[in-house]
């Protein structure tokens, strides 16, 4: 990909001074322009060689635009905070709003291309990491992200020439560290694995521009006329298409081979007494809490997904995980519809940044399955984007387990007269009628639809690392003793 970088591209003093005054007014207009719509956001990843030039462009690009809706992240090796959580939630949390702008200078490419050019890890090793980052943009992109990659290439003798020059000069000698010099030497070794990855990822949702950097003048033109030629054509499209204008194609619905709905195999007649259940509750809640005090956990963490109908006893069972957790190590994270700053955001943000590190625990009430539930069958998003939320939702899962997160996921069911009696419960008593709302009494009109939904959930979504535990919830004792044991039996198979 770098030989048509290699053409000794070169812009005089003259003819930058001409074109920089123009550029600069139209690169402003557009992101005053992208601001006004605030239906999507733009981040501009900027990649290459040492001594390309990468932090002196992302300098101009910041005083040719408006600073205040730029969001710049230099990104160096992940802080202790980051390395105890998946590798992608350092990206994740500071995705740009819609709206702002957000460069990133050292990118989710750098450490899958460090390690490898370092012997740490194996060309499958890097091939996996690429996967998973053609999946992360193309889940940026379908959310409406206008995405731009740059890769500033320079010769190699180009680049031993930067590198002298710089370190001879005083005012920038501190710019070349024998780190430079070291990656300098690996230099063949870094272009092979670079073009490896760029070859793969150079995608029609998220294409790779390579910019010779050997002329800074040129390079600043180059950058900033693609940046502005890719947002205008963005901006010049309307409504959907403008938001998230690539399609997407709609996975086939599952069959329903035997005409019944899997929470209608489940036998809710499954009682315990209240005398069995205090001797349980007190057996269960007692390994729980020495599970999450043990040392191997202090190097792991638990994501425990509570969802289920209304009224089925999510807050019961939460409450019941809780007394048995140190109250200084666990959040409950309730998820309601998303705010104004979520709404700004990819689907997943506001789920990524709850994401625990070592020795925690994060309880979600409701969760990213919303998405493939309420959203589907209220018709509040696409049916495109809850189709393509099964196979994002996995990868999401996926990450989370393979950074040391064990994940229990609880569907909590209960039938329609259970759930009547409950509701009727909740409006007679006072201290419970916050419990009940005019949208609950709603939602049973569409309990097939909900079904339906569910069903489809379970199929696509339970996985051998995030399988989903159905509870039968009729009876509120024997779920909640379900739920501590599914969750010791969850941290005991982990640590």
């Amino acid at each position: 990909m770098f030989e048509s970088a290699e053409l000794g591209h070169k812009v005089d003093k003259e003819t930058f001074e001409e074109q920089e005054p123009q550029l600069r007014k139209d690169l402003l207009d557009a992101q005053f322009d992208l601001a006004e719509a605030g239906d999507f956001s733009v981040i501009i990843v900027i990649a290459g060689v040492d001594g390309g030039g990468r932090g002196e462009t992302i300098n101009t690009l910041n005083a040719w635009m408006d600073p205040r809706h730029i969001e710049t992240n230099g990104l160096a090796l992940p802080s202790d905070e980051e390395a105890a959580r998946p590798p992608m939630w350092r990206f994740w949390r500071r995705l740009p709003p819609n709206g702002k702008i957000g460069i990133f200078f050292g990118s989710w490419y750098t450490l899958p291309i460090l390690d490898r050019a370092y012997g740490r890890t194996s060309d499958a090793d890097l091939d996996q990491s690429i996967e998973e980052i053609d999946r992360f943009e193309r889940m940026l992109t379908d959310e409406g992200v206008l995405l731009l990659k740059f890769w500033f290439h320079l010769p190699k003798k180009a680049q031993r020439r930067r590198l002298k020059r710089l370190e001879g000069d005083p005012k920038t000698r501190w710019r070349v560290s024998k780190t430079d010099w070291e990656r300098f030497g690996m230099y063949d070794r870094f272009r092979e694995i670079s073009g490896h990855a760029l070859r793969l990822t150079s995608t029609a949702h998220a294409p790779w521009t390579v910019v010779e950097a050997t002329d800074a003048r040129y390079r600043h033109l180059s950058v900033g006329r693609t940046i502005l030629e890719v947002l205008r054509r963005r901006l010049s499209q309307t409504g959907e298409r403008r938001r998230r204008p690539l399609p997407y194609p709609v996975l086939p619905r599952l069959p329903d081979l035997d005409g019944e709905r899997l929470v209608e195999r489940l036998d809710l007649t499954q009682k315990l007494s209240r005398k069995d259940y205090r001797g349980e509750l007190e057996r269960w809640q007692g390994r729980l809490n020495r599970l999450a005090r043990s040392r191997k956990f202090a190097k792991r963490a638990l994501v425990a997904v509570f969802e289920g109908q209304d009224a089925a006893g999510k807050g019961g069972a939460i409450r019941r995980v809780t007394a048995a957790l140190d109250a200084r190590f666990y959040r409950i994270v309730p998820v309601a519809a998303p705010s104004d700053e979520e709404r700004a955001h990819p689907y997943l943000w506001r789920f990524w940044r709850h994401v625990p590190g070592h020795g925690l625990v994060v309880i979600f009430d409701r969760s990213w399955y919303g998405r493939v539930l309420v959203e589907r069958v209220e018709k509040l998003t696409g049916e495109a984007a809850w189709m393509r939320a099964y196979a994002e939702i996995n990868d999401f899962e996926d990450q989370l387990d393979r950074s040391g997160i064990v994940l229990a996921k609880f569907w909590l069911t209960i039938d329609r007269d259970e759930q009547l009696k409950r509701f009727k419960e909740r409006e007679k008593h006072h201290f419970k009628r916050f419990k009940i709302t005019p949208d609950d009494w709603r939602n049973r009109e569409k309990w097939d639809a909900y079904d339906d939904a569910v069903c489809d959930m379970v199929d696509r979504t339970s996985t051998g690392i995030a399988p989903w535990t159905l509870v039968e919830a009729n009876d509120k004792y024997f779920a909640r003793i379900k739920v501590l044991k599914t969750l010791v039996r969850r941290l005991d198979e982990a640590l």
